[in-house]
C-alpha cells in the first residue's frame, strides 16, 4: 500500500478538479505507483467531488489504469485476431515458460507482469507486445527471449 494524499493533492493541483481531469490525474497515480489502490480511487473521488464508483468504473475500463498491483515491468501481449494469427500463443507460452507465470499473474520478485490486451496498434507489424510503454513487434519466440534476458539483465 502506498500513501495517496499528496500525491493526489499534487496531481489535481496539475491537472485541475473538473471531470476531464480524472484519466490524467489516474495516469499519474499509476505513473508513480504501477496501480490504483481503493484508498487512491477514493481520495480522488473526493478531490474530484464525483463518485467513487464512477472513477472505479473509469479505471477498470481502461487496460492501463491498472486497480491491482503489477510487476515493475508490465509485458502485454496484443490479443487481436491478427495478432492470434501470426503466432500470439506461441508468443505467450514462451513469456510463460521463462518466467514461470500464467497470463494476468506476475512473478514473485515482483519484476514482470504478463497480461493480454485488446489492440496496441501494431497488428501491421504483428505479433506484438508492450513492455511497460515500449513495444516489440514482429515477434518470434527467440525474439522474446532476448528481449526478456535484455529486461532480466536491467
Amino acid at each position: 500500500m502506498y500513501n495517496t494524499g499528496n500525491l493526489v493533492k499534487e496531481l489535481t493541483q496539475k491537472h485541475g478538479r473538473k471531470r476531464e481531469s480524472l484519466i490524467p490525474i489516474l495516469q499519474g497515480i499509476v505513473e508513480k505507483h504501477n496501480y490504483l489502490t481503493d484508498e487512491a480511487m477514493v481520495e480522488v473521488a473526493k478531490e474530484l467531488e464525483i463518485s467513487a464508483a464512477e472513477v472505479y468504473g473509469t479505471a477498470s475500463f481502461y487496460t492501463f489504469l491498472d486497480t491491482q498491483p503489477r510487476g515493475k515491468y508490465v509485458i502485454r501481449v496484443c490479443k487481436t485476431i491478427t495478432c492470434s494469427m501470426k503466432g500470439k500463443n506461441d508468443i505467450v507460452h514462451t513469456i510463460e515458460d521463462m518466467l514461470k507465470i500464467r497470463v494476468g499473474e506476475t512473478t514473485s520478485d515482483r519484476m514482470f507482469t504478463l497480461l493480454e490486451t485488446n489492440c496496441i496498434g501494431w497488428c501491421h507489424k504483428a505479433p506484438a507486445m508492450l513492455i511497460n510503454e515500449i513495444p516489440y513487434t514482429e515477434l518470434t519466440p527467440e525474439k522474446v527471449v532476448e528481449i526478456l534476458k535484455s529486461y532480466l539483465k536491467k
